[in-house]
């Protein structure tokens, strides 16, 4: 094993030194946040979201992890409902074809499916990408700053510079982002608070104006009762309805009913069930069972408890 004459050690082969630490591969780090979905780490594919912190998402990672209460991903604790993130509007390369790798064969790194519509720049990690917050348009950060106008360089909708957020950002422009989120979502929650606060004063209002005209309405009808109603000490003497409505229909003995109105009569041929004339007792198609539920039948005079279908005691 050596030290016998025949050959000489090294410094580094007696001396144990401290191991330096691995380095990450820029490579492979740029495809795990520009290839890959934060959530389950596989191959990005359309439909594409991102959160307020700039990380890319499937959309259906993010519906699983929403609906999945029991295993919550570190990378989307901060997602708890599909507002919270933006549905990317993306723009593909023409030239961009998908390929399937076999054995040890050239895998350009850099070439992206998704480009810059401004500049051309491809979407691979290189160079710093943006997104609109409102409208969800992908550009270069280069075409922001070159290209500087109010309107989205996509769609042509208003952009702020607030709603602007930067794609797979540094760790500190992650917690600027991050206050940017809170103040939001903030100001989000109050805006909702004053639509609702709105809401209910208009119902509010429709109600009054409802309860105002029912008012209005039966002063109308008071005032004209009155004039034509006697007024005796001030106290207005209001019709008694039951009385015309007694007046008005008679019921006779012989099963015909007289409508009197003014200055006509009509009548009415009641069925015989109607007529004050009719007993159950004597009704010869009705049956005993049916005839015994009544108090008329002389079995209801020896029943000592309540009746199941009438509750009657007939207690006599």
């Amino acid at each position: 094993m050596g030290c016998d004459g025949g050959t000489i050690p090294r410094r580094d082969e007696l001396v144990r030194q401290k191991k330096k630490p691995e380095q990450k591969d820029k490579n492979a780090e740029n495809a795990a946040k520009w290839k890959h979905c934060a959530i389950t780490q596989e191959p990005l594919r359309k439909p594409i979201v991102a959160c307020e912190l700039g990380r890319l998402y499937n959309k259906e990672a993010v519906i699983e992890h929403i609906l999945n209460k029991e295993k919550k991903s570190e990378n989307a604790s901060h997602i708890a409902k599909m507002s919270d993130v933006k549905e990317l509007n993306l723009t593909e390369k023409a030239d961009f074809k998908q390929k399937h790798h076999k054995g040890d064969e050239y895998i350009d790194v850099n070439d992206a499916r998704y480009i810059c519509p401004v500049t051309g720049l491809d979407m691979n990690g290189r160079q710093r990408f943006h997104f609109a917050w409102k409208c969800g348009c992908v550009f270069s950060e280069r075409a922001h700053k070159e290209v500087k106008t109010t309107t989205c360089h996509k769609c042509g909708g208003p952009l702020n510079a607030s709603d602007v957020i930067i794609i797979n950002g540094t760790d500190e422009e992650m917690e600027a982002l991050r206050e940017k989120m809170t103040e939001r979502r903030r100001l989000a929650k109050l805006e909702k608070k004053k639509k609702r606060a709105a809401v209910a004063t208009e119902t509010s209002a429709k109600k009054l104006k409802v309860n105002n005209g029912e008012s209005s309405s039966s002063k109308v009808n008071d005032g004209e009762s009155s004039s034509s109603s006697p007024v005796n000490g001030g106290e207005i003497e209001k019709p008694d309805l039951k009385l015309a409505v007694k007046d008005k229909v008679k019921p006779s003995s012989s099963g015909v009913r007289s409508v009197n109105g003014e200055g006509s009569s009509k009548a009415v041929d009641l069925p015989e069930k109607a007529k004050k004339s009719y007993s159950i007792a004597k009704d010869p198609s009705a049956s005993s069972a049916y005839k015994s539920l009544f108090t008329s039948h002389e079995t209801a005079k020896n029943q000592q408890k309540a009746h199941w279908v009438t509750h009657n005691p007939c207690f006599y």
